[in-house]
């Protein structure tokens, strides 16, 4: 089709040509021998990032766009609470839009309706974020928002008991959520004996342990400027929002009156949780090794084997032509409902697997076929494959990105992890690098004959022994 549009084009070009020669003639040969990049096809804004005298950073892309998103991103989370205190960082997410010392939770209610502007945030285990998406001319009203929810919450005794009773009714909830649970087990076995292994919910012993002391202690040791980026995207100018910093932000200590706050160490183990319930339907089940941190150079090859691998769900109606060798095997033989291939990568560490639920008549048949693709990925992968698994891998990330509060979330992120936000071309560059030598060599290095973890909730007597699974992890070869 390429070839076709280029004849087309050049017959074009010569018609044109003889009613006006000099422009055309110099267009087409421009088109001719200069390939489009980035910058000829799309409008790629360059994400500026200044520091502030505080160490406070402020990050963010200038576009044409009527509204805008800025929110703050600090470097904290689950990972730095312990066990008295684990779920403090969700704790406080609910109780920061309970009202400030200038502002009710009805006023902030009624001041953000009245702007249409929708304020959100999120916690994980290694970052928290408050943003809000607004027109463009409420950037400052939304600036100064965000900095009074962040530095003059009250987290009255009254609020904390509702917020309380909130967060157990919230947990409550999420333990029907059996994704999540055995998400959540994963981690509980794979870091267990640290602080990476906690849930961002917590316990409901510890839940109901949580006090104004342990809010205010929490916010006054990590809400630090060196540990909090101010981050935009959309109609939002870099100068206007460096300014808003200063005057909202500025004042914010780097000084730490109670113990500094380290990265707190981690160790994978390779282990298992069976939480067995054969009252359920469908089985659970999510297989993972240790992974690569954030920064590490390995982190795109396994992005690129997990997009191999992919996903699949038995609704999506496809058949025996789907690129993904496990879920053709799935379609074509039942072996379950569905999967999905995950690569989570952290500061310093990471977990690369897959989870998928099944009958628990079909679950051996699924571990076995998906430790074989493993193994495939870290012996005999082709370069066809890896080229297919790079495009998807791009599409699948440029899709992530449609929208301001998308891209206000990657700079933030990024910012916090790397400093930096790595440009599209960088990034485009870095995938089209990748080989399936490459890929083979980061499988080989992380999933080879390594110890996984595993989690499984539901009727999974048919789980193969934890023994039998390693001991899949590698093939003998003669």
């Amino acid at each position: 089709m390429a070839s076709v549009c280029a004849r087309i084009g050049f017959g074009v070009s010569k018609v044109l040509i003889r009613r006006n020669k000099k422009p055309i003639v110099a267009l087409s040969q421009r088109w001719a021998t200069h390939p489009a990049t980035y910058h000829d096809t799309l409008s790629v804004p360059e994400t500026k990032v200044t520091t502030l005298k505080n160490l406070f950073r402020v990050a963010s892309e200038e576009t044409t766009d009527s509204t805008a998103t800025v929110g703050v991103w600090v470097d904290t989370g689950s990972r730095y609470e312990n066990d008295k205190n684990n779920g403090v960082a969700h704790f406080l997410e609910h109780i920061t839009y309970k009202g400030t010392s200038k502002r009710s939770q009805l006023d902030l209610e009624t001041e953000a309706e009245n702007l249409g502007m929708h304020l959100n945030s999120h916690v994980s285990r290694d970052q928290m974020a408050f943003y809000a998406k607004c027109h463009s001319k409420d950037v400052p009203k939304a600036v100064e928002i965000l900095a009074d929810l962040i530095q003059n919450g009250t987290y009255s005794e009254a609020d904390v008991e509702k917020v309380r009773t909130e967060v157990l009714r919230e947990m409550q909830e999420a333990e029907t959520n059996l994704t999540d649970v055995a998400l959540d087990y994963l981690h509980a076995t794979a870091y267990q004996g640290t602080s990476l292994g906690r849930s961002v919910l917590g316990t409901t012993e510890s839940v109901k342990r949580i006090s104004r002391k342990d809010l205010t202690l929490f916010v006054g040791t990590h809400f630090k400027a060196p540990r909090i980026v101010l981050a935009g995207a959309g109609g939002v100018s870099h100068r206007q929002l460096t300014e808003l910093a200063e005057k909202h932000f500025g004042s914010l200590s780097l000084n730490y009156e109670h113990e500094i706050p380290v990265l707190p160490p981690t160790r994978f183990t390779g282990s298992e949780i069976r939480a067995r319930d054969d009252d359920l339907p469908l089985a659970h089940v999510a297989i993972a090794v240790q992974g690569p941190g954030y920064a590490s150079v390995d982190t795109i090859p396994l992005a690129v084997a997990s997009t191999l691998i992919g996903s699949w769900d038995r609704t999506v109606g496809a058949g025996a032509s789907l690129s993904s060798k496990l879920a053709s095997a799935c379609s074509q033989v039942e072996l379950c409902h569905s999967f999905r291939s995950f690569s989570k990568s952290y500061h310093d560490t990471g977990l690369w697997g897959l989870y998928f639920v099944a009958d628990r008549l079909t679950i051996e048949d699924m571990m076995f076929n998906v430790q074989g693709e493993w193994m495939r990925l870290c012996t005999s992968l082709t370069d066809f494959e890896v080229e297919r698994a790079k495009n998807q891998y791009k599409t699948d990330l440029y899709n992530q990105l449609d929208g301001t509060t998308q891209i206000c979330d990657d700079i933030g992120r990024q910012v916090l992890y790397l400093g930096r936000r790595i440009p599209l071309e960088e990034l485009d560059a870095r995938i089209d690098a990748v080989t399936a030598k490459a890929v083979r060599d980061a499988c080989y290095k992380y999933v080879y004959d390594k110890c996984p973890a595993l989690a499984s909730v539901g009727p999974v007597e048919g789980l193969p022994d934890y023994n039998r699974i390693r001991g899949s992890m590698y093939w003998l070869r003669l």
